[in-house]
């Protein structure tokens, strides 16, 4: 369920990391726990993000959800295509429903993210408390 290539956070979202070039999104998870996605909310092209920084929101028809970035970096790109469809995000959140591409700053922030075992972990263990 949760692709082996990309890196994960405990605010539930990923990283595909190709190069320099890094591809965020939220996890099958964040989505599942909103609900319909309604709205999207993203930062323009060329705003500079650092790592766990709020960049954008989601809205659901459940709660209104920060976006956080998992690595430092660019936006060199947005998805345009959640603006008309945001609910990309609930039927394909690992693929086309991605947020923005980063041009990243700091490659050692990898480090510090979950591989997704790890992240399957943190789910199992955040649903036994």
């Amino acid at each position: 369920m949760y692709p082996q290539e990309y890196r994960y956070t405990k605010k539930h979202e990923w990283i595909h990391v190709e190069g320099d070039t890094g591809v965020v999104g939220i996890t099958f998870h964040a989505q599942e726990q909103l609900g319909d996605v309604v709205y999207v909310e993203l930062p323009k092209t060329g705003a500079r993000l650092q790592a766990k920084q709020s960049f954008g929101t989601v809205e659901s028809v459940k709660a209104v959800s920060d976006l956080y970035a998992p690595m430092s970096g660019e936006v060199t790109a947005i998805n345009e295509a959640l603006v008309e469809t945001p609910e990309m995000l609930n039927q394909d959140p690992h693929k086309a429903g991605w947020l923005v591409k980063l041009k990243l700053s700091d490659k050692s922030e990898l480090e510090k993210l979950l591989s997704a075992d790890e992240y399957q972990q943190f789910l199992a263990s955040e649903s036994e408390s």
